[in-house]
């Protein structure tokens, strides 16, 4: 069958592609059937047209029929007992049994809701399940084993596909990684010797479009058992409650692009499956399965895949920073090295270009502009001085934050093109954007020829009407290209070098305190083997913790008809003592830990950030009766989202805690300044307050103003982590408060464009 069977009402062309609604488009793919379902009663509103063939009854003779009319009483309270979980991911999938006439259909069901209809998605099961926990278990063990045990990304991804490719059956598993453009890379593949190797060659990013990107970050599995199906409607066409199309954007059946068929069709592929991999909560790659004929894979198998892919995402973090690690000490004495001669050197200048290591170690750079009070000194290949110039005129009214960096300078500054062979990669640090005094990295043109997927650029096809309509590629041999005015990309440790020596430069040349600098060069060493001794101490302390813990649960169990009622509640104090001691490690462990972990600075919306974390806090936000207000949009910043999140977290917990007003509130906002460097956020409550004597002891860890139970308790590390976390980004955090009115919590990060 031909995939121009399946029709779309909306009509892909050269315009529109990367707006496909691919989240709806009214259609499945027909190995399953859709039920949509209104709550509480679970009325069908909208099925698939497939029904007749996998259930025998007409789609018309299921709507607006109670789901009680085809499953048993008990099967019908268990799945109304999984509706109540928090999250339905975990209760996924269920096994029913539907009785349609004289037979019994087996189904796995997996559940999601989407704009409060519930989703079912039912699947035949085509093989008594036995012992499912057990598969499991057995198809995943050994994978996991060898997956930890590799010692760097590329060995990582090569056991990956691998596994994948033994317990799937697939004919060829990639794994396949973006770029910071979006455009993919094979990294690693299996397969047998008659397919043609995909092996390191590139894809460019229009091949995953951005809303199939974002789907991918939302859904770690995708399976496409035969692209030549027939889509299954969707009937009625919009959901009778919302009068939309229904969203489909967590569906495992989802219809797929007629983009998309077509490019598996060009690619030979008939059936496929993709697994995520996640990086720092984004989408770092894809885990690629390829079939030439039609491939089923049953859920138990799907679940399998989709757990080894989340295992990977864990251990993909740790294994690029191991590749880095020698790199990353020896700019760390780069680093040191030039402290040392900023330090101990009337000039600071002087101190980062005429000694050995120089300016350019720092970063692996070749040549290197300081632009100091209208003063220009340079190291290395420089463009010529009236370009520097027109440069730093063009930072100076286009970037606003500390850092910027690109490997492509010309593609965002045109004229960079007349010193592409000196300059086409840049690194700018910012000391202070009034005064335009910056810091310049160059790297050199690294003519590079990538070996492409076919060739990259999609066809423009004219239509019998003479329209345009864009058409993947239907190439996928070797196709080399030539890459010009790129530099070698800038890498997260050597930007994160460059922001520690400006935060070292300003604290010698614009505080004049080149005694607090060595200070500080001896407190962070200092901090360094604190960290180290607070982690090692804290491993250390569990294990015996967790001995008296469980002994003391020991005599409880098996000598509590002995001992009298004084001598059961003092064990039951040891037991609740110990309990509140581990939660106190794992806090000074994560605090510890927050000082060894990279930051992983992008531009982050505050917006979304804020409005995860009240999602997050929303029962306890309910709960209380707390009124939420936002006065107005907040700006995006360059930091790193998770620490971000997480101070953010802190602040709006402890304000719904500490509150203990009738009417509550809670206001999240930002000051208005001069200079949109930084910005000034807060987190305001009308709760208990704090006397002022208090303020600064409230950021010392462990410190809490109240009995270890009131006020729900907790262990007083939240808003010490939350203060590394800022000082980390160079920021401040304080707090204004009046005792018995309420408080607002203060603090600063850089802005973003």
């Amino acid at each position: 069958m031909s995939n121009n069977n399946i029709s779309t009402p909306f009509q892909v062309d050269l315009s529109n592609c990367a707006q496909e609604p691919i989240h709806i488009p009214g259609f499945v793919q027909p190995h399953g059937v859709l039920l949509a379902l209104k709550e509480p009663e679970l009325a069908i509103l909208q099925c698939s047209n497939n029904t007749s063939y996998l259930f025998g009854v007409n789609p018309e003779d299921l709507l607006n029929q109670p789901l009680s009319n085809f499953l048993e009483t008990e099967q019908l309270n268990f799945l109304i007992n999984c509706l109540s979980q928090e999250n339905l991911k975990f209760v996924n999938p269920l096994e029913f049994t539907i009785n349609f006439g004289d037979q019994n259909l087996y189904f796995d069901v997996i559940i999601h809701r989407s704009n409060d209809i519930l989703v079912l998605e039912l699947e035949p099961i085509f093989a008594e399940k036995s012992n499912t926990y057990f598969k499991f278990y057995h198809l995943v063990k050994q994978a996991i084993s060898k997956l930890q045990t590799t010692s760097g990304v590329v060995e990582l991804s090569e056991i990956l596909a691998q596994e994948v490719k033994n317990i799937t059956g697939f004919e060829r598993v990639m794994v396949y990684r973006f770029d910071e453009d979006w455009n993919g890379i094979v990294i690693a593949e299996e397969k047998p010797e008659y397919l043609i190797s995909y092996l390191g060659l590139h894809y460019p990013a229009s091949d995953i479009p951005i809303q199939a990107r974002q789907l991918y970050s939302q859904n770690w599995l995708r399976l496409i058992p035969n692209a030549d199906y027939q889509p299954a409607a969707i009937l009625p066409a919009n959901n009778p409650l919302t009068g939309q199309p229904l969203d489909l954007s967590n569906s495992v059946l989802r219809s797929v692009s007629p983009l998309h068929v077509e490019y598996m069709h060009n690619m030979g592929v008939t059936a496929s499956m993709s697994i995520s991999i996640m990086k720092n909560q984004k989408l770092w790659g894809l885990i690629a399965c390829h079939h030439q004929s039609p491939k089923y894979v049953p859920y138990e198998i799907r679940n399998a895949c989709e757990f080894l892919g989340q295992i990977t995402s864990v251990e993909l973090s740790a294994k690029e920073d191991s590749e880095d690690s020698e790199y990353k000490i020896h700019l760390k004495s780069v680093y040191s090295k030039l402290i040392e001669y900023i330090s101990a050197g009337n000039n600071f200048i002087e101190g980062i270009i005429q000694h050995q290591p120089n300016l350019l170690e720092l970063v692996d750079a070749q040549g290197a502009v300081v632009y100091f009070e209208k003063e220009y000194f340079s190291i290395g290949n420089t463009p010529e001085k009236q370009e520097i110039q027109n440069l730093i005129e063009w930072i100076s009214q286009n970037v606003y934050e500390e850092i910027f960096y690109t490997n492509s300078l010309s593609q965002v500054y045109p004229d960079a093109e007349k010193f592409g062979d000196i300059g086409s990669g840049l690194m700018a640090l910012s000391f202070s954007k009034i005064q335009k005094n910056y810091i310049l990295w160059f790297r050199p043109e690294e003519v590079q020829t990538v070996n492409w997927g076919g060739n990259p650029n999609k066809p423009v096809e004219v239509m019998g009407n003479g329209s345009l309509r864009l058409s993947p590629r239907k190439s996928f041999e070797l196709w080399k290209e030539t890459v010009r005015l790129k530099s070698l990309s800038w890498k997260s440790c050597e930007v994160n070098a460059a922001l520690e020596l400006r935060n070292a430069i300003i604290g010698v040349v614009f505080r004049k305190a080149d005694e607090l600098a060595q200070l500080n060069i001896e407190l962070e060493r200092s901090n360094n083997e604190l960290d180290a001794f607070a982690y090692i101490a804290s491993h250390d302390l569990k294990e015996p913790l967790r001995g008296i813990h469980n002994y003391s649960n020991f005599l409880i169990e098996d000598y509590g008809d002995i001992l009298n009622e004084e001598g059961t509640q003092k064990l039951r104090t040891l037991i609740r003592l110990t309990q509140r001691m581990e939660d106190l490690i794992d806090s000074l462990l994560h605090f510890s830990r927050l000082g060894r972990v990279d930051l992983s600075m992008q531009q982050s919306d505050i917006n979304s950030l804020v409005e995860r974390n009240l999602d997050l806090l929303s029962a306890r936000i309910e709960e209380m009766g707390i009124e939420i207000r936002i006065p107005r949009p907040l700006p995006t910043v360059y930091c790193d989202r998770v620490q971000v999140g997480e101070v953010f977290n802190n602040l709006i917990a402890n304000a719904i805690k500490y509150n203990d007003k009738p009417q509550k509130w809670i206001e999240i906002g930002y000051i208005e300044a001069a200079s949109p460097i930084p910005v000034t956020f807060y987190v305001r409550d009308n709760g208990i307050g704090i006397r002022e004597k208090h303020f600064e002891a409230i950021f010392r860890i462990f410190k809490r103003l109240h009995g270890p139970n009131k006020y729900g308790g907790g262990t007083g590390a939240g808003l010490t982590i939350s203060k590394k976390i800022v000082e980390r980004h160079d920021g401040k955090i304080w707090v204004e408060s009046t005792y018995g009115e309420g408080s607002t919590f203060y603090f600063t990060l850089r802005a973003g464009d």
